[in-house]
């Protein structure tokens, strides 16, 4: 017989306590062959349900526990107040319970806002230097599995909250892959190799047994199952609230980073916004329109003629547009640094959690870098400002004289 697709249309629906009964066969199943966990947590819905879920099953013996169990926080510095300060709780409610919990930060010098203001590389977009993602969590997460599995003797299974149904590009990698290394639908997805870890091949193997969850249980764990003391006591109602609370389910809601500079609105925020209790945090509305500023050309630097690679070769965009100025530099300190004291003005005023955009050692090495003439690799700085009219330089060499002096412009 074929097995049955529990996605398919038609399907019957999961009821929530089978959603839970088919997350400890996929522990049952994987688990047992690993000494070592290590649960990947980046305090968003899907990894915080499959987290306090997962311990929750440990400490009522549902599921036997491995001989050691690591929890890894990939802390960007820049997530969204609530989840943040949700996280924190979390965090906390581990360690009372002897979790151990490592937080997993980008070295200073490649941290989101040190890389920008103090090095002076732009701000990420949605077509060119997208180097967000990988730089402050993907990186520094596998550094510290890296890290561990030296530590550590045996295999080791690392625990993630990826769900069908959250990205139809990740669904499509999934359903390729379902099959792979004996892993069934249905019982999560089971992989012995963890891609982005070349160097941890045959030490290190995934498992996302959330795989099969509706984003209804998602929300249902966290806002009404897991705050209840029968089921852990819980800090995971917050982060519902931070995705849009009840309207939720409806909007296939996401959040990001705050002021994230890849999405065209702030929906996150917007949503966190409409909470009263939140609505101090209007002013992080300005931390997108300061990156879409900072990105302008009157901010940078451009090169002036053809560029010669170090392999040699000509550049195949000539004339590119590269680092923010130092003015731009610290204007955008001082910029980020006004909402930061704005906001926690009003926070202290109300007794509510403050933002920690830009912390006392953050500030002191951005300040550092910009005293120190720092830029970017490929950059000294005798670059124009790339507003500034020049001939035309194309890949092949040819010049295109410019049309009009500056003074005619």
């Amino acid at each position: 017989m074929n097995q049955a697709d529990i996605f398919a249309a038609g399907a019957k629906r999961l009821q929530m306590t089978d959603s839970i009964e088919m997350t400890i066969q996929s522990l049952l199943a994987y688990g047992a062959s690993h000494d070592h966990w290590g649960i990947a947590w980046s305090g968003g819905k899907d990894s915080s349900a499959t987290l306090t879920l997962i311990i929750w099953l440990l400490d009522t013996g549902r599921v036997p526990r491995p001989q050691t169990l690591t929890v890894f926080y990939a802390d960007t510095r820049q997530e969204l107040l609530p989840l943040a300060h949700a996280a924190q709780q979390i965090i906390d409610e581990l360690r009372e319970r002897g979790i151990q919990v490592e937080v997993v930060t980008a070295p200073l010098d490649k941290r989101f806002m040190v890389y920008i203001l103090g090095r002076g590389v732009p701000p990420p977009n949605n077509n060119t230097l997208r180097w967000c993602t990988r730089q402050i969590k993907i990186d520094p997460m596998q550094h510290a599995l890296e890290q561990r599995i030296s530590e550590l003797d045996g295999q080791v299974l690392m625990i993630t909250g990826v769900r069908q149904g959250e990205s139809a590009i990740r669904d499509q990698r999934i359903e390729m892959s379902c099959s792979k290394d004996g892993a069934e639908c249905g019982q999560g997805w089971y992989q012995k190799v963890l891609p982005e870890a070349k160097g941890l091949r045959g030490r290190l193997a995934t498992l996302a047994p959330l795989l099969h969850w509706r984003v209804c249980h998602v929300w249902e764990w966290l806002r009404h199952w897991a705050p209840g003391a029968e089921f852990g006591d819980w800090s995971t109602a917050a982060i519902a609230e931070a995705y849009g609370g009840d309207e939720a389910e409806e909007i296939n809601a996401r959040t990001g980073c705050t002021g994230c500079p890849l999405v065209d609105s702030d929906m996150a925020l917007d949503n966190i916004l409409l909470n009263p209790q939140w609505a101090y945090l209007a002013p992080l509305k300005r931390i997108k329109p300061l990156w879409r500023e900072l990105r302008l050309p009157k901010h940078r630097l451009r090169k002036a003629g053809l560029e010669i690679l170090k392999s040699g070769k000509a550049a195949a965009n000539p004339q590119r547009m590269g680092p923010l100025t130092f003015e731009a530099r610290r204007m955008g300190l001082t910029t980020i640094l006004d909402i930061q004291d704005e906001v926690n003005v009003a926070a202290r005023a109300a007794g509510r959690p403050m933002v920690d955009l830009i912390n006392t050692e953050e500030e002191a090495r951005i300040r550092e870098l910009i005293e120190l003439g720092t830029w970017p690799d490929g950059w000294d700085g005798d670059e124009p400002i790339a507003t500034t009219v020049m001939d035309t330089v194309y890949a092949n060499g040819a010049v295109q004289p410019r049309l009009f002096s500056e003074t005619e412009l």
